[in-house]
């Protein structure tokens, strides 16, 4: 069976290959004509690009970019899909080519592990390429997580410049010869004193924007002006309530990410006895040995944890919550009935199907100075139950649940 997924998805890289070399002949290998920055990484890509980009911007440069949350071209904004990041080979040079006509000086390109090893990006003449991490994640894809940094190195090996987190693990994976052609980012600049309110993961996002922004000739003065005006990408530690209690809105969906989006919520947010209510759930047909590290993780921080659907595809979603819960015993959790639950329980559980009702329970049970997380879905605009995408709108999910929570 393995050996057969592997011929299937040699053919697959064949197939993207030969479209990528259309794409780029059809439209005049576009990225030649304009200065290309690759960020890739498992968690801190769709930030690190939008800062790079809004740097930029700021200091009257012409940018476009692609990110996760969506394409921006000069003034025109672009949905690149459900559950896209790196788009097809047609679309990424399609795009290109619109930001040369239109004049732009740089394009910053969120490009992930599958893109590049499925050769989507080929013949992408990227100027700079960021790593900013590789976390636990898609190993149902890569196997093991030595491919997995192979596959992310292929955009140090296509640049001309690399930008390296040296305080990450797969830093020494990475083969001498990439290193020897990159620039590290490190805690030297002084980005905690321009920026003392960054999350601990969000100074590392900031201090690769900031080492890019200035191999592209940007003086510090320049780059920590563009930083102080910048805002958040949608999904990414957005306070969407701040009454009586907080609701927090965060794409986050990996173990690493959990592990460094809640502690600093705890640290920043929760006061008195409030407590962390926490509604998430992992993707079906993906990584399932994430599924486990994730509910310990969210257990070593949360109080109540509420698990929901989050895009279960064809896989059973009783059996996703089930090896999500062998981290949560770990941390002695209890099970418990969600119509037992009062506001009073810590160190509980409970699992509720449906997002919009396990949503619209969390707000029900929120009590004063609580902080409700909710991770997984951030910005996207679907959830696929089966093999349907169906609408969904995590903003509207949470507004939905607070008029419930009044009447």
């Amino acid at each position: 069976m393995k050996k057969t997924l592997f011929y299937f998805q040699k053919i697959k890289n064949f197939f993207h290959l030969i479209n990528a070399l259309l794409a780029n002949c059809w439209y005049g290998f576009p990225s030649k004509k304009i200065t290309m920055v690759g960020v890739t990484g498992t968690d801190g890509k769709t930030t690190t690009t939008e800062l790079i980009a809004h740097i930029l911007k700021k200091n009257k440069k012409n940018v476009s970019y692609i990110s996760t949350v969506s394409a921006r071209i000069a003034d025109k904004e672009y949905d690149t899909g459900f559950h896209v990041t790196t788009p097809n080979p047609w679309l990424i040079q399609k795009l290109i080519k619109e930001a040369v006509e239109k004049k732009q000086n740089y394009f910053i390109l969120e490009t992930t592990s599958h893109a590049l090893d499925q050769n989507r990006v080929w013949g992408v003449d990227y100027y700079i390429g960021v790593l900013t991490n590789v976390t636990h994640e898609h190993l149902d894809y890569h196997l093991n997580y030595k491919n997995y940094v192979k596959a992310k190195e292929k955009l140090l090996k296509m640049a001309k410049i690399g930008v390296l987190n040296v305080f990450d693990k797969s830093y020494s994976l990475l083969s001498q010869k990439s290193k020897d052609k990159s620039q590290n980012y490190n805690s030297k600049v002084k980005i905690i004193d321009h920026f003392s309110s960054l999350t601990v993961f969000n100074k590392l996002n900031y201090l690769a924007a900031y080492k890019v922004c200035q191999i592209l000739g940007l003086s510090d003065k320049q780059i920590f002006e563009g930083m102080k005006s910048f805002k958040l990408p949608k999904g990414r530690l957005d306070i969407v309530y701040d009454k009586e209690f907080k609701i927090i809105i965060d794409f986050a969906h990996t173990p690493n990410a959990f592990l460094k989006l809640l502690p600093e919520i705890r640290r920043k947010y929760l006061k008195d006895n409030g407590r962390l209510i926490h509604i998430f759930g992992a993707a079906g047909l993906r990584d399932d040995k994430k599924r486990s590290v994730m509910g310990e993780v969210a257990g070593k921080y949360g109080d109540v944890l509420i698990l929901t659907e989050e895009d279960y595809r064809t896989e059973n979603f009783y059996k996703i919550c089930e090896q999500i819960e062998y981290g949560l015993l770990k941390q002695k959790f209890v099970k418990k009935s969600y119509n037992l639950i009062n506001q009073n329980d810590k160190k509980i559980y409970t699992i509720i199907k449906n997002r919009q009702e396990a949503i619209n329970f969390a707000i029900k049970i929120a009590r004063k100075n609580d902080v409700l997380v909710l991770t997984g879905k951030g910005h996207e605009k679907s959830l696929c139950r089966g093999t349907k995408e169906h609408p969904w709108d995590e903003y509207k999910a949470v507004e939905i649940g607070l008029k419930k929570r009044k009447n």
